[in-house]
């Protein structure tokens, strides 16, 4: 059963939510707290796992046969967001710009990518590319959202936001606190509250998250620089035509299985997390056929 947490971080004005499972029925998720915030003088740092409590993949017609795994968000390697964002002399768009990495980062410790792909031109809720929750995985087998994780309302209330933006203001749903709909969003989603505090806001068509960065960020490599890396554990897939996924559960603590239709036939992918810090694969076909992969990740 979900629970959250909320805290005020004092000083900044704004809240962070801490979303965890007292006593999760989703034996997959192995670390019962799911997200953990420390801070310094001047960032707040978020961990997590990147996993969510929710049905992953589901509905999905546009796959590259990635599955979601475990990301060590811990660390050096943590969200980074800071205490007190300043408006940018330049700020970002996300239709121009930030088709790679992560633009925010949901309270439940998953990372928002900007809603268009990295070939700059693919919306990927409309391409049938994400899942009921509006998530999917990378080639890193890192599963992300890329539009606004609004499930996430219930959880923290809607006063509270739902993410964060890597700039350091605040992503909250469709509304303001008090119910009402939000009238004068600029470009990128966000206005000024009652308060006078920046904030974006979650929309039903694009942007649907925070249409770039407001505030003041450093971007490399057309992503927001630094944020959390991903490291691969198996070569990434290729597109599978004619797939749609139809399932997503979790059998055992640290042991996940994905159903998908492909070819007339019911396909599955069994796969487990295992302490020597490898992955097994299996992979069975319509007819009861299976192969077996192991892959070892490297680097951290």
């Amino acid at each position: 059963m979900k629970r959250a947490a909320i805290i005020r971080i004092c000083g900044a004005g704004i809240f962070a939510a801490i979303v965890y499972a007292g006593s999760s029925r989703i034996p997959g998720l192995a670390p019962s707290i799911l997200v953990k915030w420390r801070a310094d003088e001047n960032y707040y740092y978020l961990e997590s796992y990147g996993m969510p409590t929710h049905k992953m993949m589901v509905g999905i017609t546009a796959w590259q046969q990635q599955v979601p795994l475990p990301q060590d968000f811990t660390g050096d390697n943590a969200f980074r967001i800071p205490r007190r964002p300043v408006p940018a002399d330049r700020p970002v768009s996300a239709k121009t710009a930030l088709f790679s990495g992560a633009i925010a980062v949901a309270v439940n410790g998953v990372p928002i990518f900007n809603p268009i792909k990295n070939d700059g031109r693919t919306d990927t809720y409309l391409a049938g590319e994400l899942d009921e929750y509006g998530g999917h995985c990378g080639r890193a087998d890192d599963y992300h959202y890329h539009v606004a994780p609004l499930h996430l309302v219930d959880t923290v209330g809607v006063p509270n936001p739902i993410g964060y933006a890597l700039d350091g203001y605040p992503l909250y749903g469709l509304t303001e606190a008090d119910g009402s709909e939000p009238t004068d969003l600029d470009e990128f989603n966000g206005h000024e509250g009652a308060g006078g505090q920046y904030h974006y806001h979650s929309t039903r068509t694009y942007p649907y998250v925070n249409g770039g960065l407001r505030g003041a960020v450093r971007v490399e490599n057309d992503a927001i620089t630094p944020q959390p890396r991903t490291i691969p554990v198996r070569p990434a897939g290729e597109p599978l035509r004619g797939a749609h996924i139809t399932g997503f559960t979790w059998p055992a603590p640290n042991r996940y299985s994905l159903e998908y239709e492909a070819g007339g036939e019911h396909r599955y992918i069994h796969y487990s997390v295992n302490g020597d810090n490898t992955f097994t694969f299996q992979f069975e076909d319509g007819f009861g056929n299976a192969r077996t992969e192991t892959y070892r990740r490297g680097g951290r």
